[in-house]
């Protein structure tokens, strides 16, 4: 049961569409049909409300973390892990918006910053180091992702493993038209226009 309340937490908290909302409260348009489409903060900032892509990120960022939180709260570890995990699973398919959410890049980095701190530092140092290297964003979120699990699997416990590989999993799918783009050579680069 407590498994169950837990998905169910952490999956609401994940499906807050908070960029959709905050463009719509400051008159900006319907994020789902300009850039692509998504709800996160990159498609926000396409908006040119560099402040308002600013807060939802931090808030996409907070679900985890936040649904994390309270899981401990109410039912303990490692229920925690699986609220921060299906929080992720909300962002990208929010039952809200026809399950069509964000690539869930932000909600992955507070889930691991807000829960296992330790791995979160060395996903963000891939993901500068990455970024940093090649201006690929999506590059950078791909190998984060897949670092962090590897370094998880070596020094955690498989609970936190399971959080960490199936939010990876989620990372992954959500970027395969970007992963295509890669391959392809035509992805866009950190600093340049699509």
């Amino acid at each position: 049961m407590d498994f169950a309340l837990a998905l169910l937490l952490g999956y609401l908290l994940g499906s807050v569409p908070f960029g959709l909302l905050l463009t719509r409260a400051t008159g900006g348009p319907d994020i789902r049909e300009i850039g692509s489409g998504n709800i996160g903060a990159t498609n926000v900032l396409r908006t040119g409300n560099k402040g308002i892509a600013a807060l939802t990120l931090l808030l996409d960022a907070g679900k985890a973390a936040g649904a994390g939180w309270l899981a401990m709260a109410l039912f303990g570890a490692p229920f925690h892990l699986v609220a921060a995990a299906a929080a992720l699973l909300g962002h990208c398919y929010p039952v809200w918006l026809r399950f069509k959410g964000g690539k869930g890049v932000a909600t992955f980095f507070g889930a691991l910053l807000g829960l296992v701190w330790p791995i979160g530092l060395v996903a963000a140092g891939t993901w500068l180091l990455v970024a940093f290297t090649t201006r690929y964003s999506s590059a950078a979120a791909l190998c984060a992702a897949l670092f962090s699990t590897a370094v998880s699997l070596l020094f955690f416990p498989w609970p936190v493993t399971a959080m960490i590989a199936f939010m990876t999993v989620l990372i992954v799918w959500r970027h395969r038209e970007n992963i295509g783009r890669l391959r392809a050579g035509t992805e866009s680069r950190i600093g340049r226009k699509a």
